[in-house]
């Protein structure tokens, strides 16, 4: 099972002509800097940080959707941005992901959502029989048992965080990363997600989690690492939110 190594990791943004003017000449904008991290698997680890800590960008970086500008990520000692040309299909299996901006398909069920990225981790001669089965099984593993039929629209923000959940787990991926999950739910919703997640842990997959949910960091008391203007400033096991060490 993969364990992800980032070595010396800076990741920057050129910034657009308005933006060099209101930055005061500034041609780049720093995401993150001189990064080193392992993550090994089955670890759950909450990223935390003010707003433009670099946060984003770090979870983007280790599922390989950004690539870095200096510096090494890595599965298994394998360089990952040798990885993703070879098989994008491969990364989205190794990697379930829900991104910090709501991306279900708005002109589709969520039967159809969950379809879509099944097709992605479809085993050979699978049936569409078996393929319904993984979407059902993951929606009842995510408390969204019989709302296959319904549409975005339909549903509270709570709900559609779970079956974007839904649809990150359904490839049983090694690895999830998930970005501010619980932004804008209420204290509820954020417990059920909380207690799935950890149930998924305990069955051995990798929990990477940007949040700003301080209380319930707090209540988990897991890996923390927090960053501070793109930096690494505290890495603390069992930590609590602002935990440096």
């Amino acid at each position: 099972m993969p364990t992800i190594t980032l070595e010396n990791v800076t990741k920057r943004y050129k910034l657009n002509r308005r933006q060099r003017k209101e930055s005061g000449g500034r041609r780049f904008e720093t995401g993150v800097e001189n990064i080193d991290l392992t993550i090994k698997q089955g670890e759950f680890v909450f990223i935390i940080g003010s707003s433009g800590a670099g946060k984003s960008t770090l979870l983007d970086l280790i599922s390989g959707k950004l690539k870095p500008d200096r510096g090494r990520v890595s599965l298994d000692q394998k360089d990952l941005t040798k990885l993703i040309p070879w098989s994008h299909n491969r990364m989205a299996i190794l990697f379930g992901k829900v991104q910090q901006e709501h991306s279900l398909i708005r002109k589709m069920t969520v039967e159809e959502n969950l379809w879509v990225a099944a097709q992605v981790g479809r085993r050979r001669f699978e049936s569409g029989k078996h393929l319904q089965e993984r979407v059902d099984k993951v929606l009842g593993l995510v408390g969204m048992r019989g709302a296959g039929k319904k549409y975005p629209a339909e549903m509270s923000v709570g709900e559609c965080r779970r079956v974007e959940l839904a649809r990150a787990l359904i490839n049983s991926p090694p690895i999830l990363v998930l970005d501010e999950i619980t932004a804008n739910l209420d204290d509820d919703n954020i417990w059920d997600i909380f207690q799935l997640l950890m149930e998924v842990n305990h069955r051995g997959t990798t929990v990477i989690m940007a949040t700003h949910a301080s209380k319930y960091v707090n209540i988990m008391r897991r890996r923390v690492v927090t960053l501070v203007d793109g930096q690494i400033f505290g890495d603390v096991k069992k930590g609590r939110y602002g935990d440096v060490m």
